[in-house]
């Protein structure tokens, strides 16, 4: 007898479809969510290495600024070293410079 005919044979048939549709519903489920976990692991992941990588341009960044100011400071060392030395060996001429920039300032400043 075909299903059509039997209202009984239908109706177990639609119930056992039923069951069919919802574990292959569970199924695509569980692969939804084992994708899912699969995405959050790679993000995780990529979120370490962006850390990481951040991290290690920070420290060379911080490595190079540090060098510049050390750098710097020793240039401005050796600068005051060699005008003290100008002045010790050339104290009258060192006086009338200073007076000189003194009096350009000075009438800078009054305008």
């Amino acid at each position: 007898m075909s299903r059509l005919n039997d209202p009984a044979g239908g109706k177990a048939d639609m119930g056992e479809e039923a069951r069919e549709i919802g574990e292959q519903g569970r199924k695509v489920a569980d692969q939804a969510r084992e994708a899912a976990g699969q995405v959050q692991q790679n993000l995780r992941e990529m979120g370490t290495q962006v850390r990481d990588t951040a991290q290690e341009k920070y420290n060379e960044l911080r490595e190079q600024a540090q060098h510049y100011y050390e750098e710097g400071r020793a240039r401005a060392e050796e600068w005051e070293q060699s005008l003290e030395t100008y002045v010790q060996e050339k104290p009258i001429q060192s006086l009338l410079i200073a007076a000189g920039v003194g009096m350009l300032l000075g009438m800078l400043w009054k305008r």
